[in-house]
């Protein structure tokens, strides 16, 4: 810990040295003994060490245990001698020794010694019959440990507060990484699946039909640059898939694998967050179909009543098996779905293969008002 930081935990009790004005008047002006004024100004040094001691300690955050104790016991015993055997204007020693106990003890230890300091500090200016002129004295001494108790918390609260800081900037950095990961994944995803499928079939094509090959690895070119351009975005964080753009998109992927498409006659207006999910939706869908499902034809529905919208998209091909676990696509699409207030099934289709379903309400879910007490 820096040199800072600790002068910042003793900036705390350094107002309070403002008292020690009297103590210190009196010891100059007060005709005693040399002897007298030496010890009483040495042990009056001590007691000031110690006690910027205890609350840098104190507001350190430290634990309470042995240490601590005997340093504010050492406080405590030195102001009481200090101020049964000097007088009046050393019973303000006792403000002292109650701050101390207040910053440092438990809650439960904290009252009982504030209440001891008032004591002697009451016995201190009535053995010289000073408590009307001074009654205040035993006053600031529950006053102070009040005060202080009060900065404790707000202390303690203040670091609470810097903790959950901190915590929510690490937990807002995590999503962010999923979320990005999960974007990346969404769009290189079907990127690449619909460069590796065009790239199979041009080899395929280049003896037989060269003009046909020519075309699909032109057509590979374009899906290319198209990912870069997407990944792009992504990385600047403004990437948005829209449904038509999507549904587009798949009409041209399956189109060239031979698959038999079968898309929504019109494209509904959707709301922005909306529109975009269930254009990952779409592309993660026409993914897994060119990946796994050895279809023969998608047919795709969207549909809205104003209340929520409806998308599903079917195919012929093989179905799921009981050995098939949903993979991360379908896992970042749930959970993207679900943040919306959606929901993502998926399943075997009424007619076998397998059918994807997002259904997403138009509208934000009501919060609920909290319940009064």
């Amino acid at each position: 810990m820096d040199t800072r930081t600790r002068w910042q935990r003793v900036g705390w009790s350094l107002p309070w040295l403002l008292f020690q004005f009297f103590p210190v008047t009196d010891l100059v002006t007060t005709d005693r003994p040399l002897p007298v004024r030496v010890v009483a100004g040495l042990l009056l040094l001590a007691f000031t060490v110690v006690y910027l001691d205890v609350f840098r300690r104190a507001f350190g955050g430290g634990c309470f245990g042995p240490p601590a104790l005997s340093r504010l016991a050492l406080v405590a015993v030195l102001g009481v001698v200090l101020a049964l055997w000097m007088g009046p204007s050393w019973a303000g020693l006792m403000i002292y020794v109650s701050a101390a106990a207040a910053a440092a003890l438990p809650e439960r230890w904290v009252w009982p010694a504030v209440a001891a300091a008032a004591a002697v500090c009451v016995l201190a200016v009535g053995a010289h019959g000073e408590l009307d002129n001074l009654f205040v004295l035993p006053v600031l001494c529950v006053l102070t440990a009040f005060g202080l108790r009060g900065t404790r918390h707000l202390v303690a609260v203040n670091n609470e507060l810097a903790e959950a800081r901190e915590e929510l900037a690490r937990n807002a950095v995590a999503e962010e990484r999923l979320r990005f990961a999960r974007d990346l994944h969404d769009l290189l995803g079907h990127s690449l699946s619909l460069i590796a499928l065009k790239s199979e079939l041009a080899g395929r094509l280049a003896e037989a039909d060269p003009a046909r090959a020519r075309t699909e690895m032109a057509d590979v070119e374009a899906v290319a640059r198209r990912a870069l351009a997407e990944v792009r975005d992504a990385v600047s964080g403004y990437r948005q898939v829209s449904s038509a753009q999507a549904l587009a998109e798949a009409r041209s992927a399956l189109s060239g694998a031979g698959i038999a498409v079968r898309l929504p006659a019109r494209v509904p207006v959707l709301p922005g967050p909306v529109d975009a999910a269930l254009g990952w939706v779409v592309r993660e869908a026409t993914t897994n179909v060119l990946r796994h499902s050895g279809a023969r034809s998608v047919a795709v529905t969207l549909t809205e009543d104003g209340a929520e919208a409806v998308l599903t998209v079917t195919d012929d091909g093989r179905g799921p098996s009981e050995d098939t676990e949903p993979g991360s696509g379908l896992a970042g699409l749930a959970e993207r779905v679900g943040k919306l207030g959606g929901a993502l099934t998926g399943g075997a289709g009424p007619d076998g293969g397998y059918e994807l379903r997002a259904v997403l309400p138009l509208v934000p879910a009501p919060v609920p008002e909290a319940v009064s007490r």
